[in-house]
């Protein structure tokens, strides 16, 4: 008697092996790359802080969180693979950044509209 392949449960279903090979990391050109970005990045905050100008003009708070989020997010999703996780996972790690971030310039507002309004 032969065995039908449908009644087996296990043929239905994706083998370790097979989902293993379905999940992709990138190769190491895109870490390369990152990590370029990533440098890059730290060249111009550190480029930024020996210019006086731009540390007495009122971008500058703004613009370093700006660069450390953008730093944060991007090690976040490549290094510890989480653009290639479940979406939820993005969700819990940005969306706290992003709070606080918002927090943040908030309260860089707030007191700079206080120290404008009332004077130093």
């Amino acid at each position: 008697m032969a065995e039908n392949p449908h009644s087996d449960p296990s043929a239905t279903e994706p083998k370790a092996d097979e989902h293993i090979a379905q999940h992709h990391h990138p190769d190491w050109k895109t870490y390369v790359k990152v990590g370029a970005v990533l440098t890059a990045i730290t060249i111009w905050e550190v480029w930024a802080y020996y210019i006086p100008s731009v540390v007495a003009s009122r971008i500058f708070v703004p613009m370093l969180l700006t660069l450390s989020a953008v730093k944060f997010a991007t090690v976040v999703m490549f290094y510890m693979h989480l653009k290639y996780d479940h979406r939820l996972f993005r969700v819990l790690f940005t969306g706290p950044l992003l709070i606080a971030a918002l927090t943040l310039i908030s309260l860089l507002f707030l007191f700079g509209q206080l120290v404008a309004r009332f004077g130093r």
